[in-house]
């Protein structure tokens, strides 16, 4: 993803360029490409009125409605005290038409807001090359993957392969950053793929068989059965992962090594996970102190909004960053 800070009101048109031509590169014609500009001018001009630290990620999405562009707004702002207030035209306390939020939503083809007074605001637009003839349906899986600030090359990847009711999902931090562990984390990748009907134990250790070339990384697996309700999860170093639902928080166990060097044991564990739950994966550019009960509604929310804001607010700043957030589809 790209991230383009957002304080003044000189970066809002580096917003809507980067964002129309991520749009051009994925074939979008120049009225799809036009939706794209409107949502990334309004959001990136409500960062500049109302956010504070504000911060637009310009990224690509593939759900089961196709593959579109994907906008995350993020500030430490003063939120907003009512959601649905902001999202009326005509309601402005910035002096402007009060058109900003509205017409975000009117353009996207999924959209989320989600805000705390005094604990700022995060926005998803999802924007795809043509409208659907029907709403989209309940996005399952949402991400944030960015850079160590002045790379071009992340050092982490990700990867979510459906099954069925079911998922299998990796999440691979290349060993330092930049491109040597792009290229680490982009061959777990890789691997994955070849081996995803494999079981997660077995999949971790073909990558780590598979890596040795490279200078390897931390790797964890993650395999989702609705039938018993259970997340199989087996890592390398320290990818995190949590099964988040009615009962609380339950964080995963990796093992310590680097895959593709040292694994002195690979072990699957076991975690219950409700039909209605979310798991999340985190690189260790993502602090593990986070707790979703701390941000009210949040649970709820589009998955990108809860990557968004555990990257907003546990990112460290000397590293690649990665959230996957997973919502099962209800019983």
């Amino acid at each position: 993803m790209l991230s383009v800070p957002v304080t003044e009101a000189s970066q809002v048109a580096e917003t809507r360029r980067r964002a129309v031509t991520m749009a051009q590169g994925l074939g979008f014609d120049e009225t799809a490409a036009g939706r794209v500009a409107i949502v990334a001018t309004e959001l990136a001009t409500n960062l500049v009125k109302y956010g504070t630290a504000g911060e637009v990620l310009i990224g690509t999405f593939e759900d089961e409605t196709g593959t579109g562009i994907e906008l995350l707004a993020l500030d430490r702002g003063a939120g907003f005290p009512n959601v649905d207030d902001a999202l009326r035209d005509g309601h402005s306390t910035g002096g402007s038409a009060g058109t900003g939020l509205g017409a975000v939503r009117r353009q996207s083809q999924a959209f989320d807001v989600i805000s705390w007074p005094g604990r700022g605001t995060a926005v998803v637009a999802r924007l795809q090359k043509s409208v659907a003839a029907s709403a989209a349906p309940q996005a399952t899986v949402g991400a944030v993957t960015v850079p160590l600030k002045g790379e071009t090359a992340n050092g982490d990847a990700y990867c979510v392969r459906r099954r069925g009711d079911g998922w299998t999902a990796i999440v691979a931090d290349g060993l330092g950053h930049g491109p040597l562990a792009a290229q680490a984390s982009d061959q777990a990748v890789r691997l994955f793929r070849k081996h995803e009907d494999a079981p997660p134990g077995a999949i971790l250790a073909a990558m780590h068989a598979g890596l040795g070339h490279t200078r390897g990384g931390a790797v964890s697996v993650a395999r989702y059965d609705p039938d018993r309700a259970q997340v199989t999860f087996a890592g390398i170093g320290n990818v995190a992962g949590a099964a988040v639902g009615a009962g609380g928080t339950k964080r995963t166990v990796s093992l310590p090594g680097t895959a593709g060097h040292v694994a002195r044991r690979i072990q699957e564990f076991e975690y219950r996970l409700d039909p209605d739950g979310l798991f999340v994966m985190c690189s260790d550019g993502i602090g593990t102190a986070w707790a979703l009960e701390a941000y009210p509604g949040l649970i709820g929310a589009h998955p990108s909004l809860i990557a968004g804001v555990l990257y907003r607010d546990f990112t460290r700043v000397r590293d690649d960053a990665t959230v996957v957030v997973i919502r099962n589809r209800p019983a």
